[in-house]
């Protein structure tokens, strides 16, 4: 089996699915591995690092669609809504299609990739369970951009994050508030806290006020209460507006008392809530910042302007999306250790080894044998059995 690393086509994205020091690893579990030429340039990986590795290095991007048994990428047609199309013509019967699919996204480009008689594996749908930890690339993508986010907010801010005492006086703190504590705001909230911030967190899953004091932040408790707050996988679930509505008001105050506020609420397949209105974006002091990470799916903050840094009412809104990309070394690195262990888990000796009763196989699998197969797409979609 021939796994195919094309290079990433998304506009700016500078990620590569498979880094050299994963290829070992493939290819004693019996795959051969074919990299597109200068795939892993912009992550800082030379054509020279993979063949040192073993892989081999093919000319052109229709070479590693037309060799490779598996094509492994980063943002697959579906999440890659700018280029991923170019693509289809290049897919091939039975090949396997691995990488962020967006399955929740449209309908329609999950038909056109199951009319390439494509197996597709989305790995956004990897289930939360222990086995899956080492392949779970959402958390580790969630990571990179929980970091990155602080750090984007530590430049915008015309403040410095620590306490300092100096001969000038006495620089207080910044204050730091983040709006969900899923991977990314958990990592924010540590990344803050080394930068010498005062953090804050709020979510409304209660079972993570441990984790927040755990990394040195305070957990803001508002009196309302979620319904159902997480599902079965762990994930903070979408409430009613009435919710929402409330929450704005409550968190009001600790908006306006915050110098960064950094927002992380995203519900698959579904526009995100809105939880920093205008009215609390004029409460903050100027100068004041909010990053966005819900930017892509519409905004947590009403103000959002997806892709762009823009200043509202004095206050800095950093809407940039694809933040993993913006540290494409160590995020390529993660997500080829979580894809190579997928792989070796699909395929057993080099050859493909579908065991539909595993739950990492059937979560994943979204197209096969021309069909969307997957119970959960299906179902978000109405498609009929």
């Amino acid at each position: 089996m021939i796994i195919g690393v094309p290079k990433e086509s998304f506009p700016g994205e500078r990620r590569v699915a498979l880094v050299p020091s994963v290829v070992p690893s493939l290819t004693k579990a019996g795959f051969e591995v074919a990299v597109e030429a200068g795939a892993g340039t912009s992550a800082g990986y030379l054509d020279k690092d993979y063949t040192d590795k073993g892989a081999k290095i093919v000319a052109s991007r229709a070479e590693v669609f037309k060799t490779a048994d598996v094509v492994v990428q980063v943002l697959c047609y579906g999440s890659n809504d700018r280029t991923g199309k170019d693509d289809l013509p290049l897919y091939r019967q039975g090949q396997f299609l691995v990488g962020f699919l967006r399955p929740l996204g449209a309908v329609d480009t999950l038909k056109d990739i199951a009319s390439r008689g494509v197996l597709s594996f989305s790995v956004e749908l990897m289930p939360r369970i222990t086995r899956a930890q080492s392949m779970d690339a959402l958390s580790s993508m969630a990571t990179v951009a929980g970091y990155k986010a602080v750090l984007i907010a530590a430049d915008t801010l015309p403040r410095l994050f620590p306490m300092l005492t100096t001969a000038a006086g006495t620089i207080t703190p910044a204050r730091v508030l983040i709006i969900g504590a899923g991977v990314a705001g958990l990592q924010a909230i540590s990344t803050a806290r080394r930068l010498g911030a005062v953090v804050s967190a709020y979510d409304v899953r209660p079972a993570v006020k441990e984790q927040v004091h755990s990394l040195g932040g305070r957990f803001v408790e508002l009196p309302i209460e979620a319904k159902d707050a997480q599902d079965a996988r762990g994930y903070a679930t979408a409430q009613d507006e009435t919710f929402y509505k409330r929450q704005r008001e409550l968190l009001g105050k600790v908006v306006a008392e915050s110098d960064v506020v950094i927002t992380t609420a995203v519900v698959p397949g579904k526009a995100a809530p809105i939880l920093v209105t205008a009215d609390m974006v004029k409460g903050m002091a100027a100068g004041s910042v909010i990053v966005d990470l819900a930017a892509e799916r519409g905004g947590n903050c009403e103000l959002t302007e997806a892709g762009q840094t823009v200043v509202k009412h004095n206050v800095s809104l950093v809407g940039q999306i694809n933040l993993a990309s913006a540290v494409p070394y160590h995020a390529s690195q993660m997500y080829a250790k979580n894809i190579a262990t997928f792989l070796v888990h699909l395929f057993k000796g080099g050859k493909p080894e579908l065991n539909l009763e595993d739950e990492i196989t059937r979560e994943t699998l979204i197209t096969r044998g021309g069909e969307i197969v997957h119970g959960r797409v299906r179902e978000f979609f109405s498609l009929s059995r």
